[in-house]
């Protein structure tokens, strides 16, 4: 099967750990294990009491019923024998499309979007609509078009809520419209909501696909809100149809996660309030810095996020008498300032840069404060 590179990844294996000042990191500042077992009132002792006896085999093939029950309790109505768990929310969107997704079949992705959700299923040989999420709708689906691309037969429609990149959040209502939309049709929604948790008001969760609509499905990780990106463990929870689909799937490129991998993920989930607390103060802080920079700056502009771990921040400049390509205009900052963004191309976003926020904020302001120094040497557009 031929697929599209990916655009994020290459772009960030290209660079990541040649930056000085990482502010396109979408992971919210690590937790060290020592941190994991403080939130969690355990001592070291304690773990390597579980730890070193345990026999490293396979473990239990779809993930512990420990860990299974607690990702559970991260839903209004899920239970343990509605999740597997998978490498990572990539692995779990990468089972969904390939167990549901067939030639032919009509999918919907709402883009931007993470790319797994059109360039699978259009390497599968789907017919992939991409539905625009636009600016001036706060980066938010219009319902009529969904509608109207939503025909009889539709198989899937797939988004990230938190919106990734854009940082936009479906509330509970136009989450319960786009599955009333998906019911008329057939079809099921794919929800990616690894940055669920993060929201910037309130409690700070939204509801999940997977509690709203019988056919909705939803993937989360260890990796954005809870800190623990090196695990590399997330879960598909969703309908007992499509977890069939998925296990049959699963049986060939995954078999079981790592058994530690599975135990620190239990342990997190477990303690899933105060990591989750301490991840919105986190974001919260940082948006508000990132925020003010953006209204302070003459050349740049956006749709301030409601949610997740990164924004589109739009920027007016030429060069040579064009208009700057955001590749371009992020080789140019590390080079000249050691600062890495992510550009909007490679989500089909040029002119934009996508922006993280959930670093240390120390690393952040002063990032951001070497990016000022270098748009001052640039004339707006118009």
């Amino acid at each position: 099967m031929r697929i599209e590179p990916f655009g994020v990844e290459l772009w960030m294996n290209e660079f990541e750990t040649t930056c000085d000042y990482n502010l396109a990191e979408t992971c919210v500042d690590s937790l060290t294990i020592e941190e994991l077992l403080s939130v969690a009132d355990t001592t070291p002792e304690q773990l390597m009491a579980e730890l070193l006896p345990m026999r490293l085999s396979y473990g239990e093939i779809i993930g512990s019923a420990r860990l299974r029950s607690a990702i559970a309790e991260q839903y209004e109505s899920r239970t343990a024998d509605h999740v597997i768990v998978a490498h990572g929310a990539i692995g779990a969107n990468a089972l969904v499309h390939h167990g549901l997704v067939e030639a032919g079949d009509r999918v919907i992705s709402l883009v931007p979007n993470y790319q797994q959700h059109y360039s699978i299923p259009e390497a599968i040989g789907a017919d992939v609509v991409r539905l625009e999420l636009r600016a001036e709708n706060g980066y938010l689906v219009d319902l009529d078009e969904l509608a109207a691309a939503a025909t009889p037969g539709t198989k899937l429609i797939a988004m990230s809520n938190p919106n990734n990149p854009t940082g936009s959040l479906m509330d509970r209502e136009m989450l319960t419209a786009v599955a009333t939309i998906a019911e008329r049709c057939g079809a099921y929604v794919l929800s990616d909501e690894v940055y669920r948790g993060l929201d910037q008001e309130g409690s700070g969760t939204t509801v999940s696909m997977a509690d709203l609509y019988e056919r909705g499905i939803s993937t989360g990780s260890m990796s954005k809100a809870f800190s623990l990106a090196g695990l590399r463990l997330g879960w598909v929870a969703g309908p007992d149809d499509v977890l069939e689909l998925v296990s049959t799937h699963r049986d060939y490129n995954t078999i079981s996660v790592g058994m530690v991998d599975d135990r620190l993920a239990a342990l997190a989930l477990e303690n899933a309030e105060p990591i989750l607390a301490r991840s919105r103060a986190i974001t919260r802080r940082n948006l508000a810095v990132l925020d003010a920079w953006v209204q302070a700056e003459p050349l740049v502009s956006w749709t301030r996020p409601a949610s997740g771990t990164t924004g589109i921040v739009h920027y007016d400049i030429v060069q040579d008498g064009l208009p700057l390509p955001a590749r371009d205009f992020c080789v140019q900052l590390l080079d000249e300032t050691g600062v890495m963004f992510t550009p909007g191309s490679v989500m089909g976003m040029d002119g934009a840069v996508r922006v993280g926020f959930a670093n240390d904020t120390e690393v952040m302001t002063a990032g951001l404060e070497r990016v000022t120094v270098f748009l001052a040497a640039f004339e707006p557009r118009n």
